[in-house]
This record gives C-alpha cells, structure tokens and sequence, in this order.
C-alpha cells in the first residue's frame, strides 16, 4: 500500500469516527448515541490456561493475542497444516478434531474456546473428550443457528434449528449450516451442562477476513464514482469486528460468564446510509452514492448478502435480522470499536495483499453488474441519490 495513502487512512480516522457514528446530515436518521470502545489491553485479573481449537485461522489469531496480552497461557490443537508457524512461542498440539484427540490427554486447562466451523459430531468428540479435564467450554456458534429471525427485537432466547424446523431427517449427512451451529451448540450444552458458552455472531468483519462480505464496500467506495446502493438506505445492519468478538471472548472467560450470547453490534442497529457514508469519511474517493430499490435489484440478480453484501432487508421471516437486542451482551462487557477504526484497517489490510488478490473480491458486485444495473435504473426515471 502506497505510504501516502496509507498515512491518510490513519490520520483521516479520528475525522470520520464522528460520521461513521452519527447520522447522514440530510438522512433524516436517528443518532444512535456514543460507542464503548474496546477496552484496553492490560493484565487479567487471574491468569487462565485456554486451550483454543484451531487457532491458525480467521478469528483464532486474534483470540491469541489478545489472551496473551492479558497474561493467560495458550495451547493450540490443530492439524498443524494451517499457518504452523505463526505463533511459534505458543503450545501447540497436534491432532485432529474427527477423533484424533489423544495429544490432548494428559492435560487441564481453565477454558476452552471452539472455533469449529458447523460440524456437530467434531464437538460432541471435543467436548466428551475433555469434560472432566476443562472446566468451561466456549462454542463459536452463529446467528444463522436462530430458526426464526422475524421478532423485533432479537434476543439470544430465540428458537434455534431442530431437525423438524429445518425440515431435515435426523442422521442426514448434509446438514444445513444453520441446524449443524444449532446441534453442535447443543452437544457442548448437554456435555458441559451449565459450564457452556455459547457466542453466537453476525458477519465478522475487520482485517484478515478473506470472505470479503464486509471489504466489498470499502474497496468499491475507495475507488470512486457513482456506487450501487441498496434500498433506500434506512435498512439496518449488525456485524462484528474480528477484534471486538475475540477480545470479548476472552473477557467473559475471565470473568466466568457461562450462557447464550449474541456476537454483533452495534448496539443501536446501523442504517445503510450510515455504514456507507461512515465507510467514505476514511477514503479520499470522489463518491456518490445511488440508492436502488430492492424489488428492482434482486429482479435484476443482484442478492442481498450477495451481490449486495452485508445488506439484508427486513422482509416477511427476517425482520429481527438486524434487530437484536444486545442488552445482555453490554452487561456482559461487549464493546464496539469505530466504524472509521474498522473500515480503515480494512482497507490497509486489503492493499496488503497481492495485486491479483485485490483484483478478484469473493463477494459483491462486479464493476460490469454494477454498471449495467445503475444504467437500467437511470433508465427507469426513478432515480434518486
């Protein structure tokens, strides 16, 4: 990433921090009030032994360092194949989730955090195999685990997948990913009963993130010109940095916080127009942004969470999508770093890559849809900025 640009990005974020979290001016939006930043990291009042499952992918980095800046000693379990040397001064043993456990043996740890992907068998393994030697086992979960997102607001007592809600038979071998999150969650509840947590998150987002769900609009706002935008900007959006989910994991395990939570944020959902005009505050992009309906968007193929990431409409069985409330969550000590924070170490992490990776984003919208839809609608007469 050129110097230049990447010393603007820094210094254009405290700027856009205040727009990133208040209203459009002209947008007729609520403010949603000041964030709680991240807390500082500072020695743990009681040192932990964690045993991390994985650790080498997306969010297990970010859980290590945080843990080892607090003071708390780390062990990973993994195959060894992803990212081996990363963390060379860490503990690491090797084996694999389906059933190759026996590194494990021999061993006592505080807490357990499981970043397992969706595969419920891998956690009634996991768990059964360290119940008495663990004494609380997080599971990573996943909002897509809720069975019905239509209530306003979410909370974390919500139904999940069942077998008969997802309209599968027991013993498939093809789970859908919202029942396999709900089984595995249910598996470390029935064997670490009363010593589970379980975080369930929205879209993780923030650098290192290679799904490029959330890096789609950084990207596309940094490079300028009319921007595609979904609806008519007053539909909400809770995600989660990498950054505030991980840290705030190893906080509740400080604190012995066992039970159901709810990873994203923020805690007033975000209207589109604010996501996107606060992503812009952090670029130096000549931008303008064209709002599209949504009916005209997705009969010209451009999906939410698709071509159209991160944004969800609130239709019939989704209204509670973006609408979660995170009481409990704050109470718990979850916090929320600045929008302008994370769309800037988005983009730098981004630059970072290699030229023909930055030319190929895994999601949104190519240069060529884009401009194809924003003619069709210039064309419609219902144009609007």
């Amino acid at each position: 990433m050129p110097a230049d640009r990447r010393e603007f990005l820094k210094m254009s974020a405290a700027a856009g921090a205040a727009l990133g979290l208040g209203a459009v001016p002209g947008a007729g939006l609520p403010h949603p009030g000041p964030a709680r930043g991240p807390a500082a990291p500072q020695e743990a009042p009681r040192a932990l032994r964690i045993l991390i499952l994985g650790g080498t992918g997306f969010i297990g980095p970010f859980q290590v360092r945080y843990a080892l800046s607090r003071g708390h000693s780390v062990t990973l379990f993994n195959r060894g194949r992803s990212n081996p040397g990363m963390f060379p001064d860490v503990e690491t043993l090797i084996g694999d989730r389906n059933g190759q456990l026996d590194a494990l043996r021999g061993h006592t740890w505080d807490v357990v955090i499981d970043n397992s992907r969706s595969n419920p068998d891998w956690v009634r393994l996991a768990a059964e195999f360290l119940r008495d030697s663990v004494d609380r086992y997080f599971y990573v979960s996943s909002r897509s685990a809720y069975s019905d997102l239509s209530s306003v607001p979410m909370t974390s007592d919500a139904p999940t997948f069942t077998y008969e809600t997802a309209g599968v038979e027991p013993g498939s071998d093809n789970l859908p990913y919202g029942l396999a999150k709900a089984l595995s969650e249910r598996e470390a509840q029935r064997i670490f009963a009363g010593r589970a947590n379980i975080v369930r998150p929205g879209l993780i987002i923030g650098p290192q993130d290679e799904t490029d769900r959330f890096t789609y609009w950084p990207v596309r706002i940094h490079r300028g010109g009319e921007v595609l935008a979904p609806g008519d900007g007053s539909d909400t959006v809770q995600i989660i940095d990498v950054r505030d989910l991980t840290e705030w994991m190893i906080r509740m395990a400080e604190t012995g916080h066992t039970g159901e939570y709810n990873g994203i944020g923020p805690a007033t959902p975000r209207p589109m127009t604010e996501l996107l005009y606060g992503i812009r505050a952090v670029t130096t992009a000549e931008t303008t942004f064209t709002w599209v309906d949504t009916d005209f968007l997705v009969e010209r193929g451009m999906r939410p969470y698709r071509e159209m990431p991160v944004w969800r409409p609130p239709v019939p069985g989704f209204e509670g999508f973006a609408r979660f409330d995170l009481t409990p969550e704050v109470e718990a000590g979850l916090t929320f770093r600045p929008l302008a924070e994370t769309a800037r170490d988005t983009l730098e992490y981004h630059f970072s890559r290699p030229p023909e990776r930055q030319a190929a984003l895994r999601a949104g919208a190519t240069p060529e849809q884009e401009a194809e839809v924003l003619a069709a609608w210039r064309r419609s007469g219902r144009t609007r900025g």
